[in-house]
């Protein structure tokens, strides 16, 4: 089943956006924002994360699956209870306007789809709203993380 994210504005150039989203060490900028009591352990590469969660026996990782410069960067995810893939697009519409929309592709059972659907939903939004304010020029430029 598929969701997507209202789409959002961010004032970069998708030059940048796509150099930043699409080496995921990039993500070393972001490890302060996650909940250190929550996790046992994050690995962090270029295309790959993992990460270990309190409650769960073993590391789900995300990685690029594939990605179109400049357009759009594809995730995938492993060891993960249900089938899942996400992906960023974005579309320059002035030099220092482009949109971004978040789409997740989840393989959710019937069962479950009515309690996780909202919730779902507004998980992709703030997704997006907060892929829509990085400073990503500010940390293209700034390269070595």
């Amino acid at each position: 089943m598929k969701y997507e994210s209202h789409i959002t504005q961010s004032a970069c150039s998708a030059k940048s956006i796509y150099h930043v989203l699409s080496n995921l060490k990039s993500f070393e900028r972001v490890r302060n924002m996650i909940p250190q009591d929550k996790i046992q352990e994050l690995e962090i590469e270029e295309d790959y994360v993992r990460i270990k969660v309190n409650g769960l026996g073993q590391k789900i990782g995300v990685f690029i699956a594939d990605k179109e410069e400049e357009k759009v960067v594809k995730y995938g995810v492993e060891n993960s209870p249900i089938a899942v893939t996400m992906w960023i697009q974005m579309k320059q519409v002035a030099p220092q306007d482009t949109r971004i929309k978040v789409t997740l592709d989840a393989e959710i059972p019937f069962m479950f789809r009515m309690m996780v659907e909202k919730k779902l939903q507004d998980g992709l939004n703030q997704a997006a709203d907060m892929l829509a304010q990085f400073p990503y020029e500010e940390w293209e430029k700034g390269d070595a993380v």
